[in-house]
């Protein structure tokens, strides 16, 4: 997935992502400056392109990057370190699908799964990294193989640099399945890694299920400079504090990772339901884009009280439904 694919669909379904883009886009100049950045440019730049003062335009610039329709990096310049602006995104879908509205409100929640973040199956890591609990700190620090201490199932923030962590979801009910699964979210909070924090430190966070990779979400920054909402008391305030929240939706169309909408990977695509239990791998790239390494939280560390929550939805199939489906499943494993 590089740039020029990016594109952001808004719906209903994701109002907060949806509300903080319009807001974005409800300004005149800030449209002007989206026109503008078909090449990067420094914000000092973009303010005399559109004769506005500096601090005018640092507060559009914000609003921008908030909403993930631009990007923001420190570069050097003649007068030191100057923040140089990019474009993200070249499209952006509004769209209010009845069928999938009509969809969500028949389909019933199959099953809820919460996993602890220290709960991983399999792992590959690379220092820096650790993990604490919300007491104390679990592991020596920027030491990969000890990541496999049994320790590591009381985990509420761990971080690495590049690498990933592999967690196995239960299917229970609905494997083999009794049901017709239309969508399967996960959600988790997440953000970049960087030596103390950084907010305008980027990392493309890379997602596969079942092992096939289905893309990447964008984390901005590795947040501090405040206090996490769940962050413990002996947890310094110059170390990073909460991340954003991420969440992918799986459906028999397609999948979306936050506002990043792809139809090539489907529940089908996918296999799920073929194994009893559903692969989530978390991880950043040795190649990756921005290999900013990625914290991920804990429901006790950060601003968001849960681990990493799947959610399936769907509906019962009848006796008849299942019958040819079993009969269909023969016919592929034989074939």
């Amino acid at each position: 997935m590089d740039e020029r694919e990016i594109t952001f669909r808004l719906t209903p379904e994701n109002s907060d992502v949806t509300a903080l883009v319009c807001k974005a886009l409800s300004s005149e100049v800030r449209l002007k400056i989206l026109s503008l950045l078909g090449t990067p440019k420094n914000i000092s730049d973009l303010a005399n392109a559109l004769n506005i003062p500096m601090s005018t335009m640092t507060t559009h610039i914000r609003l921008l990057e908030e909403a993930k329709l631009i990007s923001v990096t420190s570069a050097p310049g003649s007068r030191g370190m100057q923040k140089r602006c990019g474009s993200i995104v070249n499209k952006i879908l509004l769209s209010f699908p009845k069928d999938e509205a009509a969809q969500t409100q028949s389909s019933n929640l199959l099953m809820e799964e919460e996993m602890p973040v220290g709960n991983y199956f399999d792992y590959e890591i690379t220092a820096p990294c650790g993990m604490l609990s919300h007491e104390k700190e679990l592991i020596p620090n920027d030491n990969p193989s000890r990541f496999s201490s049994p320790d590591r199932v009381h985990a509420q923030l761990i971080w690495l640099t590049t690498g990933y962590l592999e967690y196995r979801f239960p299917l229970d009910a609905t494997h083999p399945f009794q049901t017709e699964v239309e969508r399967i979210e996960f959600s988790f909070e997440i953000c970049s890694e960087t030596y103390c924090y950084n907010e305008f430190w980027r990392s493309d966070v890379s997602i596969w299920i079942n092992n096939q990779e289905i893309g990447y979400i964008e984390c901005p920054g590795d947040h501090g400079g405040r206090r996490g909402l769940l962050s413990p008391e002996w947890w310094s305030d110059g170390n990073t504090q909460y991340g954003d929240l991420a969440r992918i939706i799986i459906t028999q169309n397609g999948c979306t990772l936050n506002t990043y909408t792809t139809d090539r990977h489907t529940i089908a695509s996918l296999k799920i339901g073929q194994k009893p239990y559903i692969s989530l791998k978390i991880g950043v790239k040795e190649n990756a884009r921005y290999a900013g390494g990625m914290n991920l939280f804990g429901e006790k560390f950060g601003d968001h009280a849960h681990s990493i929550i799947m959610r399936i939805y769907g509906h019962p199939i009848s006796a008849e439904q299942q019958t040819n489906e079993e009969r269909n499943n023969y016919k592929n494993e034989t074939n």
